[in-house]
């Protein structure tokens, strides 16, 4: 028969594998959060006396190679919604990262549209050419009869992979997502987990 041990050491050694199993899933919770990437909201920025709200359809996701209407609500200070009848708009789109003076890679006509509680703001189809991060530029000087002073404003956005070609661009963005990922990114979660496994075990050694 087989010699049963202690009910305090068989305690205590639960009491370990049960923090250790903690410990475990907070990790792989954390990698979880933070290898998630964040959903646009509404962006906004503001250039002298003029500020806009960025929106693309559907909810602030576009994706690659599939049309995404995008609009800006043009506002004053105070509030007051500026029309595009109102403002010689243009918008330009670069692909990430891009230097000053590089020619855009987009340059999409705007046109008046109503969205929400806005009515002949600027707005445009934009077909992103495949998955990555992009810039909008958004400049304005004011239509005869306005008054507001002239703005450049620039939107980041994160377009993710669509349904067209993605078996195509899949391994390409890989790649991309490899060779821009910090050096700390990487080496943090395997340190964390080696403090936390190698605490566990010096725990468990003394108890």
């Amino acid at each position: 028969m087989f010699p049963q041990l202690p009910r305090f050491e068989t305690q205590q050694n639960y009491q370990n594998q049960k923090s250790l199993t903690r410990l475990l899933l907070l990790f792989c919770l954390a990698i979880a959060i933070t290898t998630i990437h964040p959903v646009l909201a509404h962006k906004v920025q503001v250039s002298a006396d003029v500020g806009a709200t960025l929106h693309l359809e559907p909810n602030d996701n576009p994706r690659s190679g599939e049309p995404t209407q995008t609009w800006f609500a043009l506002t004053r200070k105070g509030g007051q919604v500026i029309p595009l009848a109102q403002c010689n708009c243009q918008l330009t789109v670069y692909a990430e990262p891009h230097t000053p003076g590089e020619p855009a890679l987009l340059e999409p006509s705007l046109q008046p549209v109503t969205a929400e509680r806005f009515q002949g703001i600027p707005g445009a189809e934009i077909t992103f050419p495949k998955p990555g991060i992009y810039q909008l530029q958004l400049n304005g000087k004011p239509a005869k009869g306005s008054s507001f002073k002239p703005f450049k404003l620039a939107f980041e956005v994160t377009v993710a992979a669509g349904s067209v070609n993605t078996q195509n661009i899949n391994s390409e963005v890989a790649e991309e997502n490899t060779r821009t990922l910090p050096l700390w990114a990487i080496a943090i979660p395997g340190l964390a987990l080696i403090a936390i496994v190698f605490a566990v075990f010096q725990k468990t050694r003394r108890s």
